[in-house]
């Protein structure tokens, strides 16, 4: 499973409003202004999730259709965990760092891990049959798409849904790694079906956390803006990858 960046509840709509109140923006900004670049900024982070999403794509498929690199990674388990290291490394490095860097280089990490998650995820076409991936990909972007719409338009405050969402993680990637050793069908089951309800509830979350978050920084379009929605574009593109992989696990179709 993949690493989920460490952002949650109040702690991501206080990074978004210490932007605002550092650079003198958010309630101060013209309302024409402010929703142009709240406008933008959205956009952004759902470009920047969607080409993430492809880099990964076409990564892992090209992996997968080179037969000396699949045996250079799979072959040897030094070497996919040293990858597997490297990924959780990124993910923690641009969540930690954001502050101190610039974004030109934030951006180039969520480029470098989106790459490196491919390599690992090119398994998948190996596993599965390309007709499973493909409409497994579908229903994933739809059931994503509909989740999103549920954050962003939806009146309730979800915030206070961080922390059990966060627990709930937690609980999944610990039981995750005792099935190891367990080998437990039925707990592997429980797990995907959890799985697919937890990543569901973390897009409608990250959806709404996201738009408070650059309703609050957003008076205009800079470096420091676009670096909370590359924060946000990051924390959907995980969600959708994890959706995908539990999602996978029902309706893919092993090869011969």
């Amino acid at each position: 499973m993949n690493n989920y960046n460490n952002y949650q509840g109040s702690d991501y709509q206080q990074y978004g409003q210490a932007y605002g109140q550092q650079y003198g923006y958010g309630t101060q900004a013209d309302p024409v202004v402010m929703n142009s670049a709240f406008a933008v900024l959205m956009r952004k982070v759902y470009v920047w999730m969607t080409l993430a999403l492809a880099v990964t794509g076409l990564t892992a498929y090209g992996v997968a259709s080179s037969p000396s690199l699949i045996e250079m990674i799979y072959s040897s388990q030094a070497v996919f965990w040293i990858l597997a290291i490297v990924e959780i490394g990124l993910v923690i490095g641009l969540s930690a760092a954001i502050n101190k860097m610039s974004f030109s280089t934030a951006a180039i990490m969520f480029v470098v891990y989106s790459v490196v998650n491919g390599v690992t995820m090119s398994f998948i076409f190996l596993a599965y049959t390309m007709s499973s991936i493909a409409l497994t990909f579908f229903i994933t972007a739809g059931a994503f798409a509909g989740m999103a719409a549920v954050g962003y338009f939806i009146k309730k405050d979800l915030s206070g849904m961080g922390k059990f969402l966060l627990f709930a993680l937690i609980g999944i990637i610990i039981a995750s790694v005792v099935n190891i050793f367990m080998k437990s069908s039925g707990l592997e089951f429980a797990i995907s079906i959890i799985g697919v309800l937890l990543f569901a509830g973390l897009t409608a979350y990250d959806s709404q956390k996201i738009k408070v978050m650059l309703m609050q920084a957003g008076g205009e379009v800079n470096e420091m803006t676009q670096k909370i929605a590359l924060m946000g574009a990051l924390s959907l593109y995980l969600d959708f990858i994890n959706l995908f992989l539990y999602l996978l696990r029902f309706l893919g179709k092993m090869r011969d």
